[in-house]
């Protein structure tokens, strides 16, 4: 699958995931949060993959968060929702 904001790389049982939005410092926006979803739900149908590891590209931030630019577009309806699809992935990704 290919991705927008996220590389994948897995090698000898280990899944490599890079938020890769450096520009943004790796705010997480729906789309990468969507992304993440999906990436979580192919690694945890692998049965050689063994360890993840997450990591965000650039030299600046792991991940600075939510994207406060998308955010502020926001009503308040939508940003609960965001914050509940981001402890939905959290959830998904504490199970792996």
């Amino acid at each position: 699958m290919e991705y927008q904001n996220l590389r994948l790389s897995i090698d000898s049982g280990v899944a490599w995931i890079t938020i890769d939005r450096p520009r943004a410092l790796n705010a997480l926006n729906r789309e990468t949060l969507c992304e993440l979803d999906g990436v979580f739900e192919q690694l945890r149908n692998d049965s050689e993959v063994r360890v993840l590891v997450l990591t965000g590209a650039g030299e600046k931030a792991f991940v600075a968060g939510a994207d406060i630019k998308e955010l502020a577009e926001n009503n308040a309806l939508k940003s609960n929702l965001h914050a509940r699809m981001g402890q939905r992935l959290m959830d998904k990704l504490e199970t792996l």
